[in-house]
């Protein structure tokens, strides 16, 4: 796709796995962080691990409003509890842009819980504060073990919720650039509450079997 593309606390497992996956298709990624330093050194150790392979590869780091000022489109994904104030601090960067929420809102008491949010779910959430950007749900249901490991194949669905047309298409491009990764329409933004939770469901799958299970939709025409 050749997108500039920022991941908003980009330095956990999920922001590195998706940076790793989409810049070995030729996209620009940026990875932000609360700290600059952090952000940079992240990126320099993705970097220092995929040159050998892809030379071409193209992985900046910073803090999270300069990375985000510099895409086109922003996938957010700092934990729940950082949600909000996140979004708040770049909103004014993210006007006019496609962005992409992929934070699940859960804590862990004795196994992963949901936590309930009062516009429905992070992703409406965050349409609510970003009220001049597209905000669309997707890449909740990959695992992060298996986007970082490159020697794996992710398997599964992208269920991809929100209430643009074509930003949903874009983004469905920009899953399927995932090697055998499918992208599913699940609806508008209001749906995102149900993918949220299927993820909180997987995580306590994952962790009674040992496991890196994903989802997949069957017996649909795409």
């Amino acid at each position: 796709m050749n997108k500039k593309i920022a991941l908003i606390g980009g330095t956990g497992p999920e922001g590195r796995g998706l940076a790793k996956r989409l810049s070995i298709t030729k996209n620009e990624i940026f990875i932000g962080s609360r700290d600059e330093i952090r952000g940079r050194e992240v990126a320099q150790e993705l970097k220092n691990e995929l040159i050998n392979n892809y030379p071409n590869i193209n992985i900046d780091g910073g803090d999270n409003i300069e990375m985000a000022r510099l895409a086109e489109i922003v996938i957010i994904v700092v934990p729940y509890s950082a949600h909000k104030a996140t979004l708040q601090q770049i909103k004014n960067v993210l006007a006019d842009k496609i962005v992409i929420d992929a934070v699940v809102p859960m804590e862990f008491k004795k196994g992963p819980r949901s936590i309930d949010v009062e516009e429905g779910s992070a992703t409406e959430e965050a349409a609510a504060i970003l009220v001049d950007s597209t905000v669309i749900g997707a890449f909740h249901n990959l695992s992060a073990d298996t986007l970082l490991n490159l020697d794996k194949i992710v398997q599964g669905d992208v269920l991809i919720t929100g209430n643009d047309k074509d930003a949903k298409k874009i983004v469905g491009e920009l899953s399927e650039e995932i090697s055998s990764v499918r992208s599913v329409d699940a609806g508008p933004l209001r749906y995102s509450k149900y993918v949220e939770l299927l993820t909180v469901l997987l995580i306590g799958i994952n962790s009674r079997y040992k496991s890196h299970s994903s989802l997949s939709i069957t017996d649909i025409n795409i």
